[in-house]
């Protein structure tokens, strides 16, 4: 069997979204990496690290997290930490490894 990558998941997770016409955008927190210097630049200030790949915006405003991971993949520090700030403010945070998750959500 194939390894499916996580941008392969994404890709299916955002397509799916779409096709359900939900209101979400894919976040992309990674530093940009400067060629001139061969390093990544900083992040800008107040950027917040762990941030979940997708975000949601419901009916009635309320926002859902979906952090994308690959069938290993595995949470990192920053993500975890955002997940339990999530929990923690009643928002929700779902950790999405297949597309038939989501429907299993109801989305």
């Amino acid at each position: 069997m194939k390894k499916e990558f996580e941008k392969d998941i994404q890709l299916s997770v955002c397509q799916y979204l779409t096709l359900k016409k939900h209101f979400f955008w894919r976040a992309n927190n990674i530093p940009v990496f400067d060629k001139k210097t061969g390093f990544y630049r900083p992040m800008p200030k107040y950027a917040m690290q762990g941030v979940p790949d997708i975000i949601i915006i419901g009916d009635g405003g309320f926002v859902i997290f979906l952090e994308i991971k690959s069938s290993g993949g595995k949470l990192s520090k920053s993500q975890k930490e955002f997940q339990r700030r999530c929990k923690e403010v009643g928002a929700e945070y779902y950790v999405i490894k297949t597309v038939d998750q989501l429907i299993d959500l109801g989305l």
